[in-house]
Formats: C-alpha cells, structure tokens, sequence
C-alpha cells in the first residue's frame, strides 16, 4: 500500500512523493547489483555518483580498484580505500556506472553538467556494459531542454561557439570553469535534440571540440531511473 507523508504522518492508500536525493540514492543502490565483487569498474561523476560510492563504502570492499572520469571521483573514491587506475593499465572494462543530466526512452544522454563529459565518453567507450542511474526529474521525451555541454580547445572557443549558432544553438560559455584536461565548456541552450546520433557526429566534425556531452552514439546499456513508486529498470 503507498502512503502519503504530511506533517500529520502518512494516510493510506495515497502516493508517496520521495525527494529527488531519495531517488538518487535508491537508484544507486539498485546500481550495486550489477558490480562483480572484486571486479575493476569504471565510475563516472556527479551527485547520483556520489551516491553511488557512498554506497560502495557501505557495503565494504566490494570492489578494490575503480578508473575514474574526474579528480572529484578520484578522491572520493580514495576516500573509501579503493585504488584509482590508469585505463591505459586496465584496457577494457566490463562495468561503467555513471549518472546523467538528462535521458531519454532509446537510453540516449546528455552529460557533462559536472564538466567531466570527455573522460566520461573515453570510459563508457571502454566498457562492455554503461548503467545509467537517474531519478526521474531526468526523463524526457527529446534531450536538449538540458543545456548541451560542449568541452573545447580554448583557442577555438569563439569558432567553435560561431559554427554551432549556425546550426541553430545559443551557446554560452561555462564562466570561470576550466576542466580537468584544461579545456572550457560551452553550454548550448536552445536546441531540440530530435536525432541525437545525426546531432552529435555533425558536431564531432567542428575543428577545435574534443567531446560533446550527446551519448547517442555510445548510449547506456541500461538505465535505472528512481521514482516515487521505486526504482524502474529500462535495458535497450
């Protein structure tokens, strides 16, 4: 039976709203029951990833070794005692965990809200398997309502930023941000994403980008979404 909570404590036979931290935590937990004790998984980055690894460090040594798509996961992942590698040491991968900014029904995501997007695209290209976690504030019918993050070459930040006002975007540089491989981001507001792939290979072509935050053409294998109702599992 759901329950509805007020400051009166809960009726029966109405729903439950969760926060959406609610549902980022239990969507990262449902993560768990895919990572192989002892395997070597690669961890993405943002809050929904925060959750995640706090949940690592509840269970207690279920993985010992993680490849990292930012500083701030890095440290947070020593933090618990896992060791950090190198992909370049590892090769492949069997799991990638990360979260996103938005997703849609095909799995495909925009990322990059953090700013970690190109290490998280270089990772989820080397695993065999992306799980996605998202509370379903997240969900949409077509991507883009979030602002397309774009890291670039400084240099180019003005041609970059020109070519893609020619395809119809409104991008506005990340003020102050500068990522973890020393590049800026441009933030692109105003476009509706309706052909995701076609969107992010025409951009992968713009000299002076190193990624775009679409996740079209690599999309997540799985996707678990936190709901009030609980956790939804969504697999292409």
């Amino acid at each position: 039976m759901c329950y509805f909570q007020t400051g009166f404590g809960y009726f029966p036979g109405q729903l439950h709203f969760m926060d959406q931290t609610t549902k980022k935590v239990a969507a990262a937990k449902a993560a768990l029951q895919y990572v192989r004790r002892g395997t070597i998984i690669g961890v993405g980055t943002g809050s929904t990833v925060n959750c995640f690894i706090d949940a690592l460090a509840a269970d207690g040594g279920l993985i010992q070794v993680a490849v990292s798509s930012s500083e701030a996961s890095t440290a947070r992942l020593k933090n618990i005692g896992v060791t950090v590698a190198d992909l370049n040491d590892i090769g492949s991968l069997d799991l990638y965990i990360d979260g996103a900014d938005e997703a849609n029904a095909d799995l495909a995501l925009i990322k990059g809200g953090g700013g970690a997007l190109t290490r998280e695209k270089i990772i989820a290209q080397a695993a065999r398997t992306f799980v996605c976690m998202v509370d379903d504030s997240k969900m949409v019918q077509t991507l883009g309502a979030f602002p397309l993050p774009v890291e670039v070459i400084p240099m180019a930040s003005r041609l970059v930023a020109t070519a893609i006002a020619e395809l119809g975007g409104d991008p506005k540089l990340r003020a102050g941000f500068v990522t973890d491989n020393g590049n800026h981001i441009l933030d692109v507001h105003g476009l509706a994403i309706d052909a995701p792939v076609n969107l992010e290979n025409e951009l992968n072509q713009i000299p002076g980008i190193v990624t775009v935050g679409l996740f079209a053409r690599r999309p997540a294998d799985l996707l678990i979404v936190g709901r009030d109702t609980g956790v939804d599992t969504i697999t292409r």
